[in-house]
């Protein structure tokens, strides 16, 4: 199947809860075969929009269109994989028969699940209970769950949060991989400005608008910021100046 050159076109969308506008009119755009960081504090609209990309978000207006279907279509079920924040695998369930419970609901093949293991590095550790796990095994298990249906897209929400500078390390290198060498696109969603080092580009979300979409280079050269953090508070400064909207 032809790539198309942005894996999420995200057009005027509008998310409201209660009487809250969560999401005002956001436009992005994800480019194909990299690894994209959804960057910005607690609170900032960076769930809701990755809610919106798998569709299972209620929205109010405008579109959302993944692998060039609508989101939440019945043909991304296996091409989109989404791990959420919590761990969303069975913890009294060994790896291996989580994997084959999801490899069955996805009507993906036997080899699947091996595969899946195999990609997270916790092959050692295949026949183990997750309860039994580390933190850090436990989030591979569920981006092993995402992967036993061979997405071309994974949506993975806050997926290092709580981990050791190691962990953090090592999951990080496995999503620039997986993008890298197998062309699959990631959204990865922070809150920790120093992961922006790890992304192929940026957004850089607050209060529900993109106040950056660039690469960590351009980012530098136009706020004059030394690192990620200083960039965004510089961000924040002008929009602030501005009267809110992108400076």
């Amino acid at each position: 199947m032809a790539k198309v050159a942005d894996a999420i076109v995200v057009d005027h969308l509008r998310v409201v809860r209660g009487d809250r506008v969560v999401l005002a009119d956001l436009g992005v755009h994800v480019p194909t075969g990299e690894v994209v960081g959804l960057l910005g504090p607690s609170g900032g609209g960076k769930s809701t929009l990755m809610r919106a990309i798998v569709g299972v978000q209620r929205v109010e207006s405008g579109q959302v269109t993944v692998l060039g279907e609508p989101a939440g279509s019945p043909g991304l079920r296996r091409r989109v994989g989404y791990v959420t924040q919590s761990p969303s695998v069975y913890a009294d369930l060994s790896v291996r028969h989580n994997l084959a419970y999801f490899a069955t609901v996805l009507g993906a093949d036997r080899g699947a699940v091996d595969r899946a293991i195999e990609s997270v590095d916790l092959t050692s550790h295949a026949d183990a209970r997750v309860g039994r796990l580390s933190g850090g095994q436990q989030s591979r298990v569920s981006l092993a769950a995402a992967l036993v249906g061979d997405p071309e897209v994974l949506v993975l929400d806050e997926p290092t949060v709580g981990l050791d500078p190691v962990l953090r390390r090592d999951l990080w290198g496995l999503f620039r991989r997986l993008a890298h060498e197998e062309g699959r696109t990631l959204l990865v969603s922070s809150h920790v400005m120093d992961e922006a080092t790890r992304c192929d580009r940026l957004l850089l979300l607050r209060e529900g608008e993109i106040l950056s979409d660039s690469t960590l280079p351009e980012l530098l050269t136009r706020t004059g910021a030394a690192d990620a953090e200083h960039a965004f508070l510089s961000l924040v400064d002008d929009a602030a100046r501005w009267g809110g909207g992108r400076p």
